[in-house]
């Protein structure tokens, strides 16, 4: 847990780094569809390559997001099991006693797991090469045209920013009480299930308690900077978009058309 990098910004000179962040949220808007749209195990493993250069891009170390992974361990498990018991299509794989596991349920599991895993690092990609300031500019650049709705873009943009550089901070927060609830003799790793529960369950009020903290202390921040949800507000950075920024949306949007196609022609 303290080593996953979702949600954490790495402030490092790269391409990734560089791009506007308009470019990147319509870029993870087109791959997230890409990902969506194939059922073909070459299209998952293109999406793958594509996602894997962009990491490298952003001089990101891949050890550091496989991190990111080890929770979905246990939703792995628990999919497979859910699937071995449900779906009986396919051919036979294993036979157990009279109970048949099909080769449908192993690769409906895998397609989901591959597609999670592809997600988590695409949303790694985007808040680790993006500044807080310019992802709630971005968002709000792209929900501005429901103004005239009278939807409050920027109050939107400014709690999904907020929400998302709080996943480190919680984390953070996270293994400080753990480290602490360790020190009074709480055992996280061994014991029986209930044992367990009750070990998690030990973190859960100085958890909500501490997040409560930081949300009061955040408020009061804003409030002493003057920030007014819905007044006119000025920009010191003005976002522009690049050359570098067209072609990143347009191999982006490359992809989806090819993960597109590949439901018609694969």
């Amino acid at each position: 847990m303290k080593n996953m990098v979702f949600g954490k910004y790495i402030p490092v000179d790269s391409f990734m780094h560089r791009l506007d962040p308009r470019a990147k949220l319509i870029g993870v808007f087109l791959l997230m569809i890409a990902l969506f749209v194939p059922d073909n195990w070459w299209v998952f493993l293109g999406l793958g390559i594509l996602i894997f250069i962009g990491l490298l891009m952003a001089k990101i170390g891949v050890k550091m997001v496989l991190q990111s992974f080890k929770p979905m361990i246990m939703m792995m498990i628990f999919l497979l099991v859910i699937n071995v018991l449900s779906v009986r299509t396919g051919d036979p794989l294993f036979v157990i006693g009279s109970f048949t596991i099909y080769s449908d349920a192993v690769f409906n599991t895998l397609f989901v797991v591959v597609r999670l895993m592809l997600m988590i690092c695409i949303t790694t990609l985007l808040t680790a090469t993006t500044k807080p300031l310019d992802l709630t500019l971005g968002i709000e650049w792209i929900l501005k045209p429901l103004n005239r709705f009278h939807f409050p873009s920027h109050e939107i943009a400014m709690m999904v920013s907020i929400a998302l550089r709080f996943i480190p901070t919680i984390i953070e927060e996270t293994m400080r009480i753990m480290n602490a609830q360790k020190s009074r003799g709480v055992d996280f790793e061994n014991g029986k299930i209930g044992e367990k529960i009750k070990a998690i369950l030990s973190l859960i009020v100085p958890l909500f308690s501490v997040a409560f903290e930081r949300a009061y202390e955040l408020a009061d921040a804003m409030e002493a900077r003057a920030y007014v949800p819905g007044a006119p507000r000025t920009r010191y950075h003005i976002l522009k978009f690049k050359m570098s920024d067209f072609i990143f949306g347009l191999v982006c949007l490359i992809a989806l058309g090819l993960s597109i196609a590949s439901r018609f022609y694969l």
